[in-house]
């Protein structure tokens, strides 16, 4: 399959989706593809008593004359970033709408309001659904602060990048996809292994007291050097750095957020029933991360990287 090299966002006016949107413009920017904004909308429906029990649809139009202005806003918000623009309406579930447009695209862009507690734990249904059934590597950019346009903050470029390392072939992905980012942006690349063995990690509860934590910190350095040596042999140009510390892959990562640009990590994402939910890190990350996290899956294999930009960034 081969995907267009263009950046799809979904918007709905909300303050998270122009910030995700002002995201995706400057990425578009800087790689050098052009930006597809989408709006979808269900038609709502009410019983009406009158009609015996059946269902009454509502006249679109007014919906659909919202659903207009909120493209032409992003339209001309991306346009004024300097990236090439075209804008659609689609008709249906917003995440089933970006699942099925993004078999199509290099990346897909989405917001959310990464607030944390009890009452934010779970993400929107779109930014919650979509990384885990997209066909092309989902972002999905955080709002931390700001309630209007006004306060939304400035998209910075990516100067820090991290990707989680397990070994799995999921995470394997995750660095492919990594290193290709730090191409594209000249950003430092950091692999992160995570090690649960320390004091108040249950992951590996049932291990004897005498294992030699040392040992163990060892063998997943070595582990973590043999796979990314491998990968920087085949791209020179991409420097990575390598952390092995104490904590689970999704402690560390929501860790190094905090001070990193963009988080990547892989999910299995097989689809299904079983696939609903991504795994339990890149779930618990895409909750806390305090930064844009990229989620990849299997499905993202023969996405295209990105082409290099001809003009230079201001």
């Amino acid at each position: 399959m081969t995907r267009a090299e263009i950046v799809l966002v979904g918007v709905d006016g909300s303050a998270p989706s122009l910030h995700a949107l002002d995201w995706a413009a400057a990425y578009a920017r800087q790689v050098g593809w052009p930006l597809h904004v989408v709006c979808s909308y269900s038609l709502p429906s009410f019983t009406a008593a009158s009609l015996d029990g059946g269902y009454a649809a509502l006249d679109d139009t007014a919906i659909q004359e919202g659903a207009k202005a909120v493209l032409a806003e992003a339209t001309q918000r991306a346009e004024a970033a300097g990236v090439r623009t075209t804008a659609a309406i689609a008709t249906g579930d917003a995440a089933g709408v970006l699942v099925e447009l993004s078999k199509d695209y290099g990346l897909v862009v989405v917001g959310t309001r990464g607030r944390g507690g009890f009452t934010e734990r779970l993400l929107g249904t779109v930014s919650s659904a979509l990384p885990a059934h997209s066909r092309c590597p989902t972002v999905v950019v955080p709002l931390k602060s700001g309630g209007d346009d006004g306060d939304l903050p400035a998209i910075q470029p990516l100067k820090r990048i991290v990707v989680g390392v397990d070994g799995s072939p999921s995470a394997d992905i995750a660095l492919r996809h990594a290193i290709r980012q730090a191409r594209a942006w000249d950003a430092e690349l950091v692999a992160v292994a995570g090690v649960p063995v320390g004091a108040g990690a249950g992951l590996l509860a049932w291990l004897p007291a005498s294992i030699d934590h040392q040992q163990v910190l060892d063998d997943i350095t070595e582990g973590l050097n043999v796979i990314v040596d491998r990968h920087e042999a085949g791209n020179p140009d991409v420097p990575i750095k390598r952390i092995v510390l104490d904590g689970t892959g999704a402690e560390l990562l929501t860790e190094f957020s905090t001070a990193s640009d963009l988080v990547v990590v892989g999910s299995r994402g097989r689809g299904g029933f079983t696939g609903l939910l991504l795994g339990s890190t890149s779930q618990a990350v895409l909750h806390h991360s305090a930064c844009p996290v990229m989620v990849v899956t299997k499905r993202c294999e023969d996405e295209k990287p990105p082409a290099a930009k001809d003009a230079t960034t201001d």
